[in-house]
């Protein structure tokens, strides 16, 4: 009846495994060579942050399973039937506390994805629907661009492709900062909008898409690229509908040729700069290749995730007329339109963390969980 009168053996070795290297961690922090040594004090600091949580949840599970035992003793030798249908009651109510702390603790011991700490890379295209799907593009993209700032997020725009009205074919930005890949690799797929367009004058609500492509920033140790495999072509820059923005052949197309990867940049003057962007953009593409390339539910997401901005492939609906953003994977609905266009993300991204490793949780204890999220 009391299933947590005792934790199993090898659970309990493993949760005191977890507390002693959480308190080996601050010890070796305090020492005065490892203050010394910034880059080991920061690796380490590192890695006791990440256990704080989980450290924390062991230490209130072992706390319950003690409470648990000196319920369970007064229920076995206590004659006052008072005080034992008391205990009998509160261990009823740490048995269920205890079931809900072991499953927050196992998801916390799931392996984290590698490329979570990265900056990213993050695209995004007008689909369909045309101006206005490029104008829902430079939506979503202020959007991120706040995110990014709520997180002190630093956002760096290496590619842009803007239209006559303000919008945006396409527009590429790196995104630095701390779990930058982390927090973002959710918001890949499709996502569409229904609204009633600038450009429509019968009043009529329209529906268009733009895809968001997030991708792990690569390093050059990262992605062996030999420079015969690229093709460089430098042509002057220009701005909505042709018009020439400079005078100089500063533009830059890099064209990978053993993948056919096309990578175009002009915002900066200089040919140099426009060129180590271009690069940056390419390094992390052919990372994300190769990875699918190694696995193929990675390359499916891929392609899920660019896609071709077809309406029906979608993650994510903003309705305008009724002010509500769903996202279908999860099945949350939030009435905050104009509070997530303004960058009110976490609570979205949030459910989208949690489901997704709920969803690993049930693929590691055997469950059928269906992989939606990616990452």
């Amino acid at each position: 009846m009391f299933s947590h009168g005792r934790i199993q053996v090898g659970k309990k070795e493993r949760y005191e495994a977890v507390l002693q290297r959480f308190n080996q961690l601050a010890e070796k922090l305090e020492k005065p060579q490892v203050i010394k040594n910034q880059s080991l004090f920061r690796q380490l600091a590192k890695e006791r942050s990440e256990l704080e949580k989980t450290a924390e949840a062991i230490t209130r599970y072992f706390e319950l399973e003690r409470r648990c035992r000196e319920d369970r003793e007064i229920v076995e030798s206590s004659d006052d039937p008072e005080l034992v249908e008391l205990a009998q009651t509160e261990l009823e109510e740490l048995n269920t506390g205890m079931e809900e702390l072991e499953r927050e603790i196992q998801i916390l011991l799931l392996p984290g994805d590698p490329d979570d700490s990265r900056n990213t890379v993050f695209e995004i295209r007008a689909g369909t629907g045309g101006e206005e799907a490029a104008l829902f593009a430079a939506d979503l993209a202020r959007m991120y661009r706040l995110y990014a700032e709520n997180r002190n997020w630093k956002v760096e725009v290496l590619s842009s492709n803007p239209t006559e009205i303000g919008g945006y074919k396409e527009i590429i930005f790196l995104i630095t900062g701390e779990n930058a890949y982390g927090r973002l690799k959710f918001e890949r797929g499709i996502h569409r909008v229904q609204r009633v367009p600038v450009t429509e004058s019968g009043g009529r609500i329209h529906t268009s898409a733009v895809s968001v492509a997030v991708l792990p920033e690569a390093e050059e140790v990262d992605v062996q690229i030999d420079p015969k495999d690229l093709r460089v072509d430098v042509f002057r820059s220009s701005g909505p509908g042709g018009q020439s923005v400079n005078t100089t052949d500063s533009a830059v197309r890099i064209t990978h040729a053993p993948t056919g990867m096309v990578v175009t940049c002009q915002d900066e003057k200089s040919q140099h700069k426009n060129k180590a962007k271009a690069m940056k953009v390419l390094r992390s593409r052919l990372l994300e290749n190769a990875k699918s390339e190694q696995n193929e539910k990675i390359a499916e997401a891929r392609r899920s995730m660019v896609g071709s901005g077809d309406r029906s492939a979608k993650i994510r609906t903003y309705n305008f007329p009724q002010a509500r953003v769903t996202d279908h994977r999860i099945g949350l609905t939030v009435h905050n339109l104009n509070g997530v266009l303004g960058g009110d993300l976490e609570g979205i991204i949030n459910e989208l963390a949690i489901a997704h490793r709920e969803e690993l949780l049930s693929k590691e204890i055997g469950g059928d969980g269906k992989a939606v999220l990616g990452g």
